[in-house]
């Protein structure tokens, strides 16, 4: 399970136009059938956030372009991964489970080193992976989490921090590199701001799990807190647990307040989200987050959204 939302029939709109950044980086020559075929990957891209999430497609509106793009990619790219581990066929095993995910891992290592994928969304993936400086440093660990997910159904404290940043802390990395990729001195800046980076996507994952606690241990059988049976969750163990997401998010604000202003309130309206989903399981009763999934209603979003864009005009 990545970090990222699953809320399927999300709101996010799919953009039809062509990006004004198209064509650098190497980018095909504008109306190539290249270029078509890269326009085709990024509208599939943009479905998949569509389908999948409310909260973070939400916030991807707010990105400048090219990032906005990049993103969606990004997302599109580790939602394909999570759905080969999450959703299996009916008639499948969890052997031809791994067979897909390794083949779909390989697909993205070619599509990294060339630019160009039969798979579309791999080939958006790839051609953001190489505008950015996303590399393998960064996506096997996910992949490795994503491995993890077929075999290992609980977790020690050592397993459980490797597994959250393969498949969470490693996506914020991949999001800071498409904010940071065409600004002056973006690897200084990135070294400086990735452990933020890392806490804001740990933070968004430990928020799913404990969000997603019935699902993940009556219909996939996976406990990921370490020492935590699902089934004795008690309000004393639900704020432990969100003292120390809180915790993370703390420091993911910091680095926040640090993002290029093409990113920074979009990424402040995902913690936003995220923190008030935070408050809503604090007062949820332990008992209710062990049988129903803890939601965060439209008001209160929109809600979130406003507080943000008025911070953000400040």
């Amino acid at each position: 399970m990545t970090a990222m939302e699953r809320t399927p029939g999300g709101s996010e709109e799919q953009s039809q136009g062509r990006p004004a950044w198209a064509g650098r980086r190497g980018g095909a020559t504008p109306g190539s059938p290249a270029d078509d075929y890269d326009r085709v990957a990024e509208a599939a891209a943009a479905v998949v956030i569509k389908r999948y999430s409310s909260s973070f497609g939400l916030a991807t509106r707010l990105l400048a372009e090219p990032v906005r793009t990049h993103v969606r990619n990004v997302y599109a790219m580790v939602r394909v991964a999570d759905e080969v581990v999450d959703a299996p066929r009916p008639d499948g095993t969890r052997a031809h489970q791994a067979r897909v995910l390794d083949a779909l891992e390989a697909d993205v290592h070619a599509a990294m080193a060339t630019g160009h994928s039969a798979n579309l969304v791999v080939h958006a993936f790839g051609r953001s992976a190489r505008a950015c400086g996303i590399d393998r440093s960064l996506v096997d660990p996910f992949f490795a989490s994503m491995r993890t997910d077929l075999f290992r159904v609980e977790h020690d404290a050592e397993s459980f921090a490797r597994y959250v940043y393969g498949s969470a802390e490693v996506v914020g990395l991949m999001c800071l590199r498409a904010f940071l990729a065409d600004e002056p001195g973006g690897h200084a800046t990135y070294d400086r701001l990735a452990p933020g980076a890392r806490r804001l996507g740990a933070a968004f994952q430990k928020v799913n799990f404990l969000r997603d606690l019935a699902a993940d241990d009556g219909q996939l059988g996976r406990h990921y807190f370490p020492g935590l049976d699902p089934a004795r969750l008690d309000d004393r163990a639900r704020d432990l647990i969100l003292a120390d997401i809180e915790a993370d998010l703390d420091a993911a604000a910091e680095a926040i307040r640090q993002l290029p202003a093409g990113c920074r309130s979009a990424v402040a309206l995902a913690h936003g989200l995220f923190a008030e989903l935070c408050a809503r399981l604090s007062a949820t009763p332990a008992e209710r987050i062990r049988t129903e999934r803890v939601r965060v209603p439209g008001p209160a979003k929109a809600r979130v959204v406003a507080r943000t864009l008025v911070r953000g005009t400040r």
